[in-house]
């Protein structure tokens, strides 16, 4: 698919990266396509690129690398909504908020993005009664330096190649 961005220009994406979200996403209900982009290979950070807006972009982060026992219970009926089952485990990814010039990342671990690759189907989940905010901080970086690298990465087009699976990191 071939989509025109703001942030990353004109991008072709594989198709194998391309998500439904039947529901929209909360805030942006009308918004049900979206390209997966991977910041790089087997990097914990990635894009979620809406399919038919080019402002609208996501930094999104897999959230076992930074809280290894985050715990994310889905009720039956959100499970069979989009698919996953022991034989197609969903995978969790979560919405970063990149603040005061990148010095500040914090992760929604209240509301996960669970993503069913064999359908390619995914929906943000808001979690009830759980300990989970919209705000976990991130591994701040130490200096200024490295929080001006860290958004420069950021801003940078993420490499999607052609021929790259989909990620297996199922949870």
């Amino acid at each position: 698919m071939l989509l025109t961005t703001t942030r990353f220009g004109e991008i072709d994406v594989p198709e194998n990266h391309c998500l439904a979200f039947p529901q929209g996403i909360p805030g942006f209900p009308e918004e049900k396509s979206f390209a997966f982009l991977p910041y790089e290979p087997d990097n914990v950070f990635a894009f979620l690129q809406s399919a038919t807006d080019p402002d609208l972009t996501f930094v999104i982060v897999n959230p076992f690398a930074f809280f290894p026992d985050y715990d994310v219970a889905l009720h039956t009926d959100i499970v069979g909504a989009i698919g996953i089952a022991p034989e197609n485990p969903g995978e969790i990814w979560n919405i970063v908020t990149v603040r005061t010039g990148g010095t500040e990342m914090t992760a929604n671990l209240l509301a996960p993005i669970v993503i069913n690759w064999l359908d390619r189907k995914a929906m943000q989940v808001v979690l009830e009664k759980t300990p989970y905010t919209t705000r976990h901080h991130l591994i701040p970086p130490k200096t200024e330096a490295e929080a001006q690298a860290i958004e420069a990465k950021m801003n940078a087009a993420p490499q999607v190649a052609e021929a790259q699976a989909a990620p297996d990191d199922a949870v």
